[in-house]
């Protein structure tokens, strides 16, 4: 396949992923309208996301991801965006009083970002296959790993106010995706692969992620002109659309002096919408889930002006 048939698939896909987003959020909120759904099955959705869904996922990208010092910096990527949410965030709400279930909101939420399906297909499309290696580094034991423990911890603390050590490290123990990442993790270190059959599986229940998420979303958005929520919104955005990626720009390529394809895809990473994940382990510990689902339905619409500002800026890079 030529270099112009493959930038035309690329795009393709990416206007697949896109009108399957939107497809999905817009299901979600028409679904709210049927009886037939039953109130929890927002709540259904997310478990079946986090006990299958996930682990499926992190058994058919873990195990082939090649560790060396290569991967520092994408890995390194979601750890920094995180801590600098947590920084942020933390500070402004002892400033403020706000409320510990708040600051958790906004840290989940803000802190990591959509870096597998809206990522993955925008760095494929953008810069190709070297994007998409550096993109899926920055996903799996980077933004995947942040949310399955310092995520779950952070979750396990702010929802009671008052979770000792113990009690935290069983949140993350008993967190099906971290077990199934350890063991993918480990398949890796002894280089032991699955077979096509088995990944092909793992592939197909990865993908629901998505889609179920986004569906689970649109089930539980509402549209309260006079909500509470609308100033943490914006600032959440601010800094999960814009801080994050100059936080990251300062970083790798003012401060490491990174340059090229790298810099340019972990730049463009961390100015993605609010993880979907994220979002539903925010609203599963009951972290305010109407600000965690408006994080998302109005970030991904968002992000998409974002980050053709953050494009323009890395093309000098």
């Amino acid at each position: 396949m030529g270099v112009a048939a493959k930038l035309r698939q690329s795009q393709k896909n990416l206007m697949g992923s896109f009108i399957l987003l939107f497809g999905c959020l817009g299901l979600g909120v028409l679904l709210q309208r049927f009886r037939d759904f039953p109130p929890n099955s927002a709540l259904v959705l997310n478990q079946f996301i986090i006990y299958i869904s996930l682990p499926a996922l992190a058994l058919y990208f873990i195990p082939e991801v090649t560790l060396d010092s290569s991967v520092l910096l994408p890995v390194g990527l979601a750890w920094i965006c995180f801590a600098g949410a947590a920084l942020f965030f933390w500070s402004l709400g002892k400033s403020f009083g706000w409320s510990k279930k708040l600051i958790g909101c906004l840290i989940l939420t803000g802190g990591l970002g959509n870096t597998s399906f809206i990522g993955f297909p925008v760095m494929e499309a953008l810069y190709g296959k070297e994007g998409l290696r550096t993109a899926i580094l920055i996903d799996q034991p980077g933004s995947f790993m942040v949310l399955s423990t310092l995520g779950i911890a952070l979750a396990a603390a702010l929802s009671k106010g008052n979770a000792d050590a113990g009690v935290i490290a069983r949140k993350i123990l008993r967190f099906p995706p971290f077990l199934v990442f350890m063991l993918a993790l480990g398949l890796n270190i002894l280089d032991l692969h699955f077979s096509d059959d088995l990944k092909e599986v793992f592939q197909r229940l990865g993908s629901t992620v998505s889609p179920l998420a986004l569906v689970s979303v649109g089930l539980q958005l509402r549209l309260e002109r006079r909500s509470k929520h609308w100033g943490f919104l914006a600032l959440g955005l601010t800094y999960q659309l814009m801080l994050a990626p100059l936080l990251i720009l300062v970083i790798y390529v003012w401060g490491l002096h990174v340059r090229g394809t790298l810099a340019q895809v972990c730049v463009m990473e961390a100015a993605m919408a609010p993880m979907i994940t994220a979002s539903i382990v925010a609203a599963s510990y009951g972290l305010k889930p109407r600000l965690a689902n408006m994080m998302i339905g109005f970030g991904i619409p968002l992000s998409f002006i974002t980050l053709t500002f953050w494009y323009w800026v890395v093309q000098g890079i």
